[in-house]
């Protein structure tokens, strides 16, 4: 049955009328229930989507605002991320988590979810294991946001532009946050698309600072401080098409017809994370993790949207 009911949901949720997180929800049900046979094919094809999804994305920005954007968050991404990641390396530790599981998911947490775990995994030697339990804890955390932070938003009568921002800054990966945005309006999507891509620059910088400091404590040789996790060329991308579209006029009405059906690409790519569940993942990621996990994201969501509803952060 999974056979032929994936491939009609997977069509359907490319109509305009699916929102993002009914087809994530649609999809660990789906892959709870029957499981997914083209798993195969749809694991190594869902992060490629995601990245074309950001690219895409980047048609209907202007990159004037990104760079705004980018600018006036430097401060407090850089306090923010300081933040998250002391208090989940502290957590992890008192709550007995494995070491290098610890640092993924505050790594996770702080910058860009499953980006950011994929990046920093290779420079710190993680294991299969840690990388695993670390990208289902967070993947579940996303699917949860998707449901409670619009609920969230609307109950304290956040703006757009403020619940963009605060989406941008509590919520893991890129993907749920445009799709949280998007359900919340069109201002919240554009700030919390060009928020969350700034705030990913710090992959980099991150990831090689942890390489760093891995390695002067392994004792390792300067050749072993390169980071070599997947590289962010999303970013590149989604900067490249938001200029093209910006300094040249005539490529408006084309980038609005690549950001719409980017859109729809995005719901597409949540549909299929979401076939990506399995009860062998649920099991993964058991107690502790999840509650550092868990505990962590509600200090970072918690501590962002009071500093949002008090005006420091705008």
């Amino acid at each position: 049955m999974a056979k032929y009911l994936l491939p009609v949901l997977a069509l359907l949720s490319l109509l305009p009328v699916v929102p993002a997180w009914a087809a994530l929800v649609t999809g660990i049900l789906m892959a709870l229930a029957f499981g997914n046979p083209y798993a195969p094919k749809t694991k190594p094809l869902t992060p490629k989507l995601l990245a074309w999804s950001v690219v895409g994305l980047g048609a209907g920005m202007n990159l004037i605002d990104v760079g705004k954007v980018g600018l006036q968050g430097f401060i407090y991404t850089a306090i923010g991320i300081a933040f998250a990641l002391s208090v989940g390396l502290f957590l992890g530790e008192r709550f007995g988590v494995a070491k290098n599981t610890s640092i993924l998911i505050s790594v996770g947490t702080a910058i860009c979810g499953g980006s950011a775990i994929a990046a920093v995994a290779p420079v710190i030697h993680a294991g299969d294991e840690d990388t695993s339990v670390a990208l289902a804890t967070v993947f579940l955390l996303n699917a949860l946001a998707l449901i409670l932070f619009p609920m969230i938003g609307h109950h304290f009568h956040l703006a757009e532009r403020a619940f963009g921002l605060w989406a941008a800054l509590a919520i893991h990966d890129t993907s749920s946050v445009v799709a949280a945005g998007a359900s919340y309006g069109t201002t919240a999507e554009l700030v919390a698309t060009t928020t969350k891509l700034a705030r990913a620059l710090w992959i980099v910088p991150v990831a090689f600072s942890m390489g760093l400091l891995h390695a002067k404590m392994q004792g390792e040789t300067s050749d072993g401080l390169r980071p070599k996790g997947k590289k962010p060329w999303f970013i590149l991308g989604f900067l490249l098409a938001a200029a093209l579209v910006t300094f040249v006029p005539a490529l408006k009405s084309a980038g609005h017809i690549v950001n719409e059906i980017a859109h729809r690409l995005l719901v597409l790519t949540l549909f299929l994370l979401g076939c990506g569940i399995t009860r062998e993942a649920l099991k993964k990621v058991g107690v502790r993790p999840l509650v550092q996990g868990v505990v962590l994201w509600i200090i970072v969501g918690g501590a962002s949207l009071g500093a949002i509803l008090r005006g420091w952060i705008a």
